[in-house]
């Protein structure tokens, strides 16, 4: 017996196919694919006779709702319309005698996190106003800026023109022109110069909004001195941190900035510019798409100042002030971690001579609530010295709403004197078990002044150590109340136990700065 194919069609159990069971529409989906690919697509219908798939009426209506979706839009209407306004600026810096110790040549303070961890975008010879690690030499360095009107004003950032004794741009149109420095702000990085030569310069204006996260941003700078290079990315985030100051507030953006970018705006879709590129972060120094901008509301408020007296006042309540955080909020009954914990009051500040005491909160200024430390100083730094505010405050568990003027915030501060820590003579003192440590009254311990008690020991398995106690600090306070000895001590942590309280705070100085340390107590 001979093997054959099987004709389907002769058994009972045979159904013809139906009409339509790939509809005409879906073999023009299945040709729109292939023609994607450059081939030419025909079908079959049912009765095997070849169709033209791209002449029928299901493949043009699914042309014509393709056509309808939105199609990705590129910058480049934007990027017309905004980048004669920007400029690439270069300086040179007078020579300097070459210093026997090349890292007092950086603006950043040693081990801070802006010297570990940030790159400003300068010139090859490093930071831009600041002399070359050869030293005594010329130093030339290079960045970004951009016109804010027609008569010539431009912001830049202050470390790309501090120091300069001379200052030039160049324009989008290849032109350069001289430029003199009006004033700047180190603590924003803000620069203010005057460009001479023309009383017609395109513009940008600066945003009145604040931008959203995920909202798209062009930075246009002089990168590597090339000029006139835009970038696109998105706002990754606001108000960062990155430990340059009081006062940061940066927009985080992964637009690519590279060195020279600094000074360089960031513009938004409408084509304003939402903040001044003035930092990276960069283990290589080129971008990982990971870039801070100025906010263009802080670039506001400082330029005004600098274009009407040169320099920035800004307010000054006289107090070292820390997070409250959520074991802090606890030890105070607080319901929330808000607010600005006052350290320490300033002597003779406006303050300290308001009545406002060492473990206050600072709720609100005027009205608006404060958030944490960082906002209460960015308000406050916000308002004209010799202005009155009134500040609400939680004092000793109660709330109480104090008037204020407002003093003008100097430009250094004060050092203080280290009367404790590593300096003092180490002395047994007695232990605290609930903590982990062993304190001594520091008017036995010599160098540690008459107030508190000093930390002689500490279990680097403790609760102390955990917080961050080592030995020399200064413990002034235990909930609340001044402390002399180790018996002060124990009685201040019996009484917040009996209170049921899971921690107690204490008022620490360490290396001349007051704190507060919310301690977690052991059970039992």
């Amino acid at each position: 017996m001979t093997d054959r194919p099987t004709d389907l069609s002769s058994l009972p159990s045979y159904r013809q196919p139906r009409r339509g069971l790939f509809s005409a529409r879906k073999f023009a989906l299945m040709a729109s694919v292939v023609a994607g690919l450059g081939v030419a697509a025909y079908g079959l219908s049912p009765q095997g006779a070849p169709v033209d798939l791209f002449s029928t009426s299901a493949h043009a209506q699914v042309a014509n709702e393709v056509s309808k979706v939105a199609r990705p839009v590129g910058f480049a209407d934007i990027v017309e319309r905004v980048k004669p306004s920007v400029i690439s600026v270069k300086v040179n810096i007078a020579e300097k005698v070459a210093k026997d110790d090349s890292d007092d040549d950086t603006p950043f303070q040693p081990g801070s996190p802006m010297e570990r961890f940030f790159r400003r975008f300068g010139g090859e010879n490093g930071i831009p106003g600041m002399p070359g690690r050869g030293g005594g030499r010329a130093v030339t360095g290079q960045g970004s800026g951009f016109f804010i009107s027609a008569d010539g004003y431009a912001v830049t950032n202050n470390h790309v023109v501090d120091g300069a004794n001379k200052v030039e741009v160049t324009t989008d149109d290849g032109k350069t022109y001289s430029a003199k420095v009006i004033g700047t702000d180190p603590r924003t990085d803000l620069a203010l110069i005057k460009v001479e030569g023309s009383t017609n310069f395109p513009f940008a204006k600066l945003a009145d909004g604040k931008p959203r996260i995920g909202d798209w941003v062009l930075a246009v700078g002089n990168p590597f001195g090339l000029g006139g290079t835009v970038t696109a990315g998105i706002v990754s985030a606001v108000g960062r941190d990155i430990g340059n100051g009081p006062y940061d507030d940066f927009i985080q953006i992964d637009a690519p900035v590279n060195k020279g970018n600094s000074g360089g705006p960031a513009f938004d879709v409408d084509g304003n510019v939402v903040g001044v590129n003035t930092a990276i972060y960069s283990p290589s120094g080129g971008s990982v798409g990971i870039a801070f901008s100025i906010p263009a509301s802080t670039v506001k408020s400082v330029i005004a100042q600098l274009k009407d007296s040169g320099s920035v006042s800004r307010g000054w309540i006289g107090v070292q002030i820390q997070p409250v955080t959520q074991d802090i909020a606890d030890s105070l009954g607080m319901k929330k971690a808000e607010g600005a914990l006052v350290a320490e009051p300033q002597a003779n500040g406006p303050a300290a001579k308001a009545g406002i005491q060492s473990g206050d909160v600072i709720t609100a200024v005027n009205g608006e609530p404060v958030k944490d430390a960082r906002e209460l100083a960015r308000t406050i730094g916000g308002i004209a010295p010799g202005a009155s505010v009134k500040l609400n405050v939680l004092q000793k568990g109660q709330e109480k709403t104090i008037n204020l003027t407002l003093g003008k915030l100097p430009n250094t501060i004060e050092a203080k004197a280290d009367t404790g820590g590593d300096n003092a003579s180490p002395t047994r003192g007695a232990d605290v078990p609930k903590l982990g440590m062993t304190v001594a009254p520091a008017s036995s311990v010599a160098g540690a002044g008459k107030d508190g008690v000093v930390v002689t020991e500490v279990d680097p398995k403790s609760a102390a150590a955990d917080r961050g106690f080592k030995e020399g600090d200064v413990i002034l306070e235990v909930a609340g109340k001044s402390v002399t000895s180790a018996g002060d001590v124990r009685e201040a942590i019996n009484a917040a136990k009996a209170d049921n309280k899971n921690s107690v705070l204490m008022r620490v100085k360490s290396g001349g700065q007051s704190r507060f340390v919310a301690v977690p107590l052991a059970k039992g």
